[in-house]
């Protein structure tokens, strides 16, 4: 399940696309158009930013804007860097101990291939997509 700081994040990139034009978004805006916790917005800003997805002006005329064109931002990427998994099941996140059980399952390809099937479907939407 996608948490509520993943879509957000996907609210906030597809706003700032949506209304930056040649200038930076203030978060102020966003929240009050999202009808969002700005002290929330902010909390999520950070793995976007310091990941290069946005870049962010301090002062008059600051806020944010995207360092690419949309349709360059691959939804998987976005939620990527804002989820702590996309794994449909424990015993396929990355790093996690291997199942005992993993030889005899018989569900794990079933949960392999979901997992496939989500990530290929986030891999092939962009942000140009939600707009």
């Amino acid at each position: 399940m996608i948490s509520t700081r993943g879509r957000y994040a996907l609210r906030i990139m597809t706003d700032i696309a949506l209304t930056q034009g040649d200038g930076y978004v203030p978060m102020k805006d966003v929240a009050a158009r999202q009808g969002l916790s700005l002290k929330y917005l902010e909390q999520i800003l950070p793995p976007l930013t310091r990941n290069g997805l946005l870049t962010g002006l301090q002062g008059k005329g600051g806020g944010y804007r995207l360092t690419r064109e949309p349709e360059e931002y691959k939804i998987s990427e976005i939620l990527t860097l804002t989820e702590k998994e996309l794994e449909p099941v424990s015993c396929l996140v990355k790093g996690a101990p291997e199942c005992e059980r993993r030889q005899e399952c018989k569900t794990i390809v079933f949960w392999e291939g979901l997992d496939r099937v989500v990530k290929d479907y986030l891999d092939s939407k962009t942000l140009r997509d939600l707009m």
